[in-house]
């Protein structure tokens, strides 16, 4: 089993238990207000293995399975496991700081993470496409991750269901970040790639 593959598997075990048991699932919650008094900084992680609801789930799997593959083929399974914490982490720095006053804020969601697999995954392959049925078009890869921001931007303005669309932009930064500091060629390669 590849570390893609694992990190996979738990994100969906640790989903679908979320999904029958909703205790469980507001214990893994992210409560920034309560991160320091509670000592909970455990939510720190598992905040980024529950889901909403399958929706939320399936796009975020279909989301890391297209980029999580060649990514770990490129970098290797270590450095793409640190690429994941990383992201996850970096996800929730803003988050904290914008709401650790609101002692009622929660939230949850891989997707901050799963960006800095999607952002880092665009630079080692600016070229690549894929396709989400039911549209039979091939979208290039920085057009999707750009597109996902974008949807990331309007969906934090019309919150639902405790997903912390706020995460994806750090996530993204932080994937960005990640390659430059550890594999700054990857940048160079990128822009031969595009013809620049």
């Amino acid at each position: 089993m590849t570390t893609v593959v694992a990190i996979l598997a738990l994100i969906l075990a640790v989903s679908l238990v979320g999904f029958a048991r909703p205790r469980f699932a507001a214990w893994c919650l992210f409560r920034p207000y309560w991160l320091r008094p509670r000592h909970q900084y455990w939510s720190l992680v598992t905040s980024g293995f529950v889901h909403a609801d399958f929706t939320h789930l399936a796009f975020n799997g279909l989301t890391y399975w297209f980029f999580a593959l060649p990514l770990e083929r490129a970098i290797g399974p270590g450095r793409f496991v640190a690429l994941y914490a990383v992201g996850l982490l970096a996800s929730n720095v803003g988050t904290y700081f914008k709401h650790r006053g609101d002692p009622d804020y929660a939230c949850l969601g891989a997707s901050g993470a799963i960006l800095a697999v999607l952002f880092a995954g665009v630079v080692y392959y600016p070229t690549s496409s894929l396709m989400l049925l039911p549209i039979p078009v091939l979208i290039p890869a920085p057009m999707y991750a750009v597109l996902y921001l974008a949807y990331s931007f309007y969906a934090a303005r019309h919150p639902h269901g405790r997903i912390n669309h706020e995460a994806h932009f750090d996530g993204a930064l932080a994937g960005l970040a990640f390659v430059t500091v550890t594999d700054w060629s990857a940048w160079l390669r990128a822009w031969h790639a595009i013809g620049a």
